[in-house]
């Protein structure tokens, strides 16, 4: 019934140094200072964003890179999001950034944007797979703008999360999944948006989605005054294998064609254990929950999940994006 755990290409996970978490609140007192401590001593810490907990580790360090793909079981050719600390670092890690792409970071940063461009030398092939590449964002989440700030070197980031599987919008996702191999895990409670960032690509004449994401890929062609298409090239970005984003049961997408409530009664009667995701009119409160309702289904030991597509505009065509790549064998 499952899909297999993507093939990640490198070791698989170490034995846990420690059972227990480490974790700090956001509002603690040391825990920008602790966490800059870590980041600048080769460590690996969860930090919070506005979209879901990122697995964070300076650009400075290959081991604490190193580190990031071996924890998460990640292809080390599958690249990871920069963190920035403010649009003025832009020109620092990328060249020839283009027209468009200056006009979209000082509308969307911080935001949930991130931005496909060529990368400066000072970007480590480590962090892009290799790529003449880098994806670039500012995160809203002002601690961990605070943290970049005070480290002084950007931070790479995927989710903290097992590579392929559900991501963590809580500090206790990232302990049950990745626990006593992360330094330290901040918590800053549960994440605003809730899915990852839009990611378009800057590279090309005009500007393409790759990815969509917290920010509507709408109000990015309001900003550009022109239609951004989806991109029709196979480009090297965070969270674009067409599996993704799966939880343990499998994922079954209601089609617009289809009856709900048929698919429901079919699936119980063949005796599996279904859980249906919560249908809500608000796609902030979907998009900010879908996750959170994956996990819970897991643990009550589901077989199916079973979820309603919403309309594919705003934040649902981000939603529709992660139930798809969840629902794919």
């Amino acid at each position: 019934m499952l899909a297999p755990w993507p093939d990640s290409g490198v070791a698989s996970l170490p034995p846990m140094r420690d059972t227990r978490c480490s974790m700090i609140t956001s509002d603690d007192g040391n825990a920008v200072a602790k966490t800059v401590e870590i980041l600048g001593n080769d460590g690996i810490v969860a930090l919070p964003t506005e979209t879901v907990y990122g697995l964070g580790a300076s650009i400075s360090s290959a081991r604490a890179i190193r580190r990031v793909y071996e924890t998460k079981g990640r292809p080390t050719s599958h690249p990871l999001i920069v963190h920035l600390a403010s649009f003025e670092d832009l020109e620092k890690y990328a060249v020839d950034v283009s027209v468009d792409a200056r006009i979209c970071a000082r509308a969307c940063w911080p935001g949930p944007f991130t931005m496909l461009v060529r990368r400066d030398e000072r970007v480590p092939d480590e962090v892009v797979g290799g790529s003449e590449f880098v994806a670039l964002r500012v995160p809203a989440n002002s601690f961990t703008r605070r943290v970049i700030e005070t480290l002084g070197i950007p931070i790479a980031a995927p989710s903290a999360n097992m590579f392929g599987r559900v991501s963590p919008t809580t500090a206790h996702h990232v302990c049950a999944d990745l626990g006593g191999h992360v330094d330290l895990i901040v918590d800053d409670g549960p994440c605003r948006i809730g899915v990852e960032s839009t990611i378009v690509d800057f590279t090309q004449d005009q500007a393409r989605l790759v990815r969509p994401g917290g920010l509507p890929i709408e109000d990015v062609s309001t900003i550009l005054g022109y239609p951004v298409v989806v991109n029709d090239r196979a480009v090297p970005a965070p969270g674009t294998l067409p599996v993704h984003y799966q939880p343990r049961a499998a994922v079954r997408v209601i089609e617009e064609h289809e009856s709900c409530e048929e698919v429901l009664t079919t699936l119980r009667n063949s005796g599996k254990h279904v859980v249906a995701l919560r249908h809500v009119d608000s796609l902030p409160l979907l998009a900010s929950t879908l996750y959170s309702q994956l996990r819970e289904a897991d643990e009550v030991g589901a077989d199916v999940i079973v979820a309603e597509l919403p309309v594919a505009t705003g934040l649902g065509l981000a939603v529709r994006d992660r139930l798809r790549r969840a629902s794919s064998n």
